[in-house]
């Protein structure tokens, strides 16, 4: 079995072996180009959704700002337009974690079948899943979805944490965007490996003990996911990436482990 080694220096090199796991994921799109694109299709009609709803948010962000703030109304410049700048920088943080998390998952349950065909390829690119259970269709929907809002559940008592430290001077600003993409990339790992891990049988609670084995490198990948899902457009090209990434961790954390007697 291998052992990871102890120390910052190894941590840092895991937390980039996980961004290399998306580099990975990406270059299936010139391997295997249609088979990425309609991987695209269902991550496309998502964010499209999802593009409405944050352009209102964005017109509407002042108001929502000034509404959350009454108590500075009365307070004299610069301070209320900075509170209110403040809380609205912190609205912005927690609804692009949530609104990530909530893409994935959403893309995922929407896509499943054209997602499950990219993993499917990963795997068998890598010598197949000899242990894959057979799965009954609706259980394994119903399941993933119930796992799904489980994750989201913590998600958000997440992002009410770090809204609340929006507010505090400077580490608002720099310490808790920091964090979200943290949160947010430990998230995304859990949520985007559920295909690879449920073909073995393995559930959210096991799933979660053998990521949390390998913190580093599965918020590496997470991480990385997150940020460019932050981009216009980079959900959609880099979603199916972004499945076959995490068949790419799945299968490197599960070869970490013991062997079971």
């Amino acid at each position: 079995m291998q052992r990871q080694v102890g120390g910052p220096a190894a941590v840092v090199r895991e937390f980039f072996s996980g961004v290399r796991l998306l580099g990975a994921g990406l270059r299936m799109w010139v391997t295997a180009p249609r088979l990425m694109l309609i991987g695209a299709v269902p991550a496309l009609l998502v964010a499209a959704v999802y593009l409405a709803g944050l352009v209102l948010l964005a017109v509407n962000l002042d108001a929502i700002a000034t509404w959350a703030t009454p108590f500075a109304a009365d307070w004299q410049e610069p301070f209320r337009s900075g509170m209110r700048i403040t809380t609205a920088l912190a609205i912005l943080a927690v609804t692009a974690l949530l609104a990530v998390y909530t893409f994935v998952a959403l893309t995922l349950l929407v896509g499943d079948p054209f997602y499950e065909r990219i993993w499917r390829a990963v795997e068998k690119r890598l010598g197949g899943m000899p242990d894959e259970l057979d799965q009954p269709f609706w259980p394994s929907v119903l399941r993933g979805a119930g796992d799904a809002l489980r994750l989201l559940a913590a998600t958000a008592a997440l992002g009410i944490l770090l809204f609340a430290g929006g507010f505090i001077p400077v580490v608002g600003q720099t310490v808790i965007p920091v964090l979200a993409a943290l949160v947010g990339g430990w998230f995304l790992a859990v949520e985007l490996t559920s295909f690879a891990f449920e073909a073995r049988g393995l559930r959210l609670r096991e799933r979660r003990r053998v990521l949390g084995a390998n913190r580093a490198r599965a918020v590496g990948f997470g991480v990385a996911t997150y940020l460019v899902f932050l981009v216009p457009l980079g959900a959609v090209i880099v979603m199916p990436a972004a499945v076959a990434g995490a068949t790419l961790l799945t299968r490197g954390v599960l070869e970490r482990q013991p062997a079971r007697a």
